[in-house]
């Protein structure tokens, strides 16, 4: 999922002319673009920690090959991390020590306050890259959801909720529906990045409360009702993505209806609000079949287990 949400936000960035290639592993994408749009990309990533320009990437037994990396001027120190424990047998600080040996011809070392970062990760290859951003994870916690004025427990944690509308390749100024709008803890992410948002819930507290909520934080809602879920494509028109987290579980409320038929009503529903092309993320806590559903395919399903009992089920859905 996280990978898939680099690459999202990378198409979203870019323009459609725009090549992009990459390459995923473990704990790791490497993905080439126009650098125009690297801070774009990494301002509104979530799932990502560190992001930087790629150095190269080596076998183990290429390390003589560490002679073709080269950085800007300015100092700078070299770290190094082990990728859940691959890489056992390697000495990485007799790899670090290698690397800036040979880095230090042309710049100098300062371990406490650098330049530059050079970063060695190292799991199916070594791969080396100069870190230009720690991803800010602090804007997510001041809004997860006992910070809200008004919360439910039942919510998934910003930055989940960032990375589903990332998924959708949704651009800033393009419009993002949540019709199972809660507490609106997706409506705000996506507000929060330069999306126009809508909202709208079944339950009229629910979307009180997601105003509240919105204006607690200063972000502005383009639109909201209180509605049933068959009602919302009527209602609001073609939207340019859907990113929704339907009730489930014991204590979530459906009005008494079975939750199977409501999330097979709000398939139904999430088709019939999408632009052509459209896309959007739809999570349950399990994978739901499409087939059925006019238009809507199922492009990717990435599983989020929370504990014991639940996984979330992220599915990403398109409108061809």
């Amino acid at each position: 999922m996280p990978a898939a949400e680099a690459l999202a936000c990378v198409k979203a960035e870019s323009s459609s002319s725009d090549t992009i290639e990459y390459w995923n592993g473990p704990g790791h994408t490497i993905i080439r673009f126009d650098d125009a749009v690297f801070n774009n990309v990494t301002e509104r990533i979530a799932l990502t920690q560190k992001t930087g320009r790629h150095l190269g990437s080596f076998d183990i037994g290429e390390t003589d090959r560490f002679g073709d990396i080269s950085i800007p001027e300015g100092t700078f120190a070299v770290r190094a991390r082990k990728f859940e424990g691959m890489m056992r047998n390697v000495d990485s600080q007799d790899l670090v020590r290698k690397l800036g040996g040979i880095l230090s011809k042309k710049n100098d070392v300062s371990l406490k306050e650098p330049d530059l970062e050079v970063r060695m990760f190292m799991s199916d290859k070594i791969h080396v890259f100069l870190c230009d951003a720690d991803i800010d994870r602090s804007s997510f916690e001041q809004r997860k959801v006992a910070e809200r004025p008004f919360f439910s427990p039942i919510s998934i944690h910003p930055k989940f909720a960032r990375a589903s509308i990332n998924l959708t390749c949704v651009k800033k100024g393009e419009t993002v529906l949540d019709p199972f709008c809660g507490t609106g803890g997706i409506i705000m992410e996506a507000a929060s990045m330069g999306m126009k948002v809508i909202a709208s819930d079944l339950d009229e507290n629910m979307v009180t409360g997601c105003i509240e909520n919105m204006e607690h934080y200063h972000l502005e809602l383009q639109d909201s009702d209180v509605l049933d879920i068959g009602d919302v494509p009527r209602r609001f028109g073609e939207v340019d993505a859907v990113v929704t987290d339907p009730p489930y579980g014991r204590s979530a409320s459906t009005d008494g209806e079975d939750t199977i038929g409501l999330h097979r009503r709000a398939l139904a529903s999430v088709d019939g609000s999408l632009r052509k092309e459209g896309k959007a993320v739809m999570v349950l806590p399990y994978e739901i079949r499409t087939d059925g559903v006019a238009e809507i395919t199922k492009d990717d399903v990435f599983v989020q287990r929370v504990h014991r009992s639940l996984s979330r089920h992220y599915h990403v859905l398109s409108r061809p």
